[in-house]
């Protein structure tokens, strides 16, 4: 679970870097590559928010949960499948907002592509946890 804990650590920090560029106020050139790559456009559209609150603080508050899981609770017996749960259903989240990104905006954000490929993994590893301790069992 140690892995999941470091992979929840960086998806805050990627979630906190694109929550600066959600609120910044000028251009940043951070990801702005050419016209298929623009943070910028992604974090300041209309789908960067969910009833007001930024598309990047419930990552953060996400990958935060992910973070305690494998940590502090990383013994209950039950974690393994409320890890695989939240892991999911963040996956599920990032791949609603990649769709967003190549179908309705038309634009990638690299924060947002690396934010994907770390709930991926952290999913596929909190599954292989969750199956181990079952089969343990």
């Amino acid at each position: 679970m140690s892995l999941v804990a470091i992979l929840a650590v960086c998806g805050i920090a990627v979630s906190s870097v694109s929550l600066q560029h959600h609120f910044a106020t000028s251009k940043t050139a951070y990801c702005d590559i050419g016209e298929t790559f623009n943070c910028d456009i992604v974090n300041r559209s209309e789908y960067s928010s969910i009833f007001g609150i930024p598309v990047a603080l419930i990552g953060m508050l996400g990958y935060a949960a992910l973070a305690g899981l494998a940590t502090v609770y990383r013994e209950r017996r039950e974690t393994p499948a409320m890890l695989f749960g939240a892991a999911a259903a963040g996956l599920v989240f990032a791949l609603y907002l990649t769709y967003i990104e190549g179908r309705v905006l038309g634009v990638w954000c690299i924060l947002c592509l690396s934010s994907l490929a770390l709930i991926a993994t952290t999913t596929i590893l909190a599954a292989v946890i969750w199956w181990k301790r079952n089969s343990t069992q």
